[in-house]
C-alpha cells in the first residue's frame, strides 16, 4: 500500500484550494461553479477512437470533458452519467447548446450497462471516468465533504444513501478503525476511533467541525490549521490537514467508492465495442491501484495452467498507457486539483 500522503494527496489539494467557483471559498450554491477539466488534452487524445462515435462520461460532473469532446468531434454523441442530481442539472445547462447529441442520466458505476441499455445503446466507442469528489461538491459546505468549510457531516455523492454522520455515530469502534486504516491509511486510527466513540456517547456528531476538533486533538494538531506549500531544493514540501485521511476514509465508505471503481471497469469492458477506449483518472493510490491491477488482469486474460501462457481468446483489452499519465507543471499551477491525477487508458480488443 502506498504512503498515506500519496493516498490523500488529491483530497488535500481539492479541499485546501480556494476560489474554484469564482466566488471565493464559500460558494452559496446559487451560481454554477467554474470547472477546469483535469488532463483535458491527454484525455481527449485517448478517449476518442471514432470522431463520429458514441461516448460516455461516467462521472459527468459539470460537463467539462464532455463539452470538449463534443466541440472536437461535431458528429459525436455523448451520454453523461452521474449519481449527483445537482451536477446533472448544471451540466444540462452547460451542454444544452449541443441539443440531441447529449443525453444525461442519473446512475452509479454499477448501473452503467443498465442505464445505457435503457437508452437503447448496446455498445459505445469510449468511456471516461474522472474519479473522486468534484470541486462543486467540495465547494458547497452543505455537502459536508470539506474540512475547510464547516457544514453537516454528510459526504453523499448522491441522494438517499448513508451519511458520514451515520458512520461516525453508529459504527462500532473496531469498524471505524478498519475504515480509517484501510481507506485513509491513518496511523492513529485506533486513538481517533476511541475518541469518536467517547465523544458521541455525550453528544452525537453533526458537523464537519465537530469531527475535525476530535481528530485534531488526537493528532495534537493546532485547531487553526492552514495549508501551505514551501519550495525546498527541487521539490515541494506540503502540509495536509490532520483530518484529511479520516475524511477520505469516511467519503469512500459512505459512497462505496472502491467497489464502484471495480464495477466501473467490468461494466465498461462489457459496453465498449471493438477498438473502443476506456480512460480512467484517479486521485489517490487506493483507486489507482485497483485500476492498474484490473486493467493488467483483463489485458493478460486467463492463463493456461500447463504452459503458464495467457489464452489470447480471453484477453479483453490492450493497455494504452504503460505508465500513468500525469499533469504537467503548467497545469498544476493553473489547476492545483490536478496535482495528484493519474490517467490510465485501455482499448477493447
Amino acid at each position: 500500500m502506498g504512503s498515506s500522503d500519496e493516498s490523500v494527496d488529491g483530497l488535500a489539494e481539492q479541499s485546501a484550494s480556494l476560489d474554484v467557483t469564482g466566488k471565493g471559498p464559500a460558494n452559496d450554491g446559487k451560481s454554477a461553479p467554474r470547472h477546469l477539466p483535469v488532463l483535458l488534452a491527454e484525455t481527449l487524445d485517448l478517449w476518442v477512437s471514432d470522431p463520429r462515435g458514441c461516448y460516455v462520461d461516467a462521472t459527468l460532473g459539470l460537463g467539462g470533458h464532455g463539452e470538449a469532446l463534443l466541440q472536437r468531434c461535431p458528429e459525436a454523441t455523448l451520454v453523461g452519467l452521474d449519481r449527483d442530481p445537482r451536477a446533472l442539472a448544471l451540466a444540462a445547462e452547460r451542454l444544452a447548446i449541443f441539443g440531441d447529441r447529449v443525453r444525461l442520466v442519473r446512475g452509479r458505476f454499477d448501473q452503467l450497462s443498465e442505464r445505457l441499455r435503457d437508452l437503447g445503446i448496446t455498445a459505445v466507442d469510449g468511456i471516461l471516468a474522472d474519479l473522486g469528489v468534484s470541486s462543486m461538491q467540495l465547494d458547497l459546505a452543505a455537502r459536508g465533504f470539506s474540512f475547510a468549510r464547516p457544514g453537516p457531516l454528510d459526504m453523499r455523492m448522491g441522494l438517499g444513501e448513508m451519511t458520514a454522520a451515520d458512520v461516525v455515530n453508529g459504527y462500532p469502534e473496531d469498524d471505524l478503525v478498519t475504515i480509517f486504516k484501510e481507506y485513509g491509511e491513518e496511523k492513529k486510527a485506533r486513538p481517533i476511533a476511541r475518541a469518536i466513540v467517547r465523544q458521541r456517547a455525550e453528544e452525537p456528531f453533526e458537523t464537519t467541525a465537530d469531527l475535525c476538533k476530535v481528530v485534531e486533538s488526537c493528532k495534537k494538531a493546532p485547531p487553526a490549521w492552514v495549508a501551505h506549500r514551501q519550495r525546498r531544493g527541487g521539490g515541494r514540501q506540503r502540509t495536509i490537514h490532520p483530518a484529511t485521511q479520516v475524511f477520505q476514509a469516511l467519503r469512500i465508505e459512505v459512497n462505496d467508492e472502491l467497489r464502484q471503481v471495480e464495477a466501473l471497469l467490468d461494466e465498461s469492458v462489457q459496453m465498449l465495442r471493438q477498438e473502443g477506449h476506456l480512460v480512467v483518472i484517479s486521485y489517490h493510490s487506493l483507486e489507482d491501484r485497483i485500476v492498474k491491477h484490473r486493467l493488467r488482469d483483463m489485458a493478460r486474460g486467463e492463463v493456461e495452467p500447463v504452459t503458464g501462457r495467457p489464452r489470447a481468446e480471453t484477453q479483453l483489452i490492450e493497455v494504452l498507457t504503460r505508465r500513468p499519465v500525469r499533469p504537467s507543471d503548467t497545469e498544476v499551477v493553473a489547476n492545483p486539483r490536478s496535482r495528484s491525477a493519474r490517467l490510465r487508458a485501455a482499448k477493447r480488443i
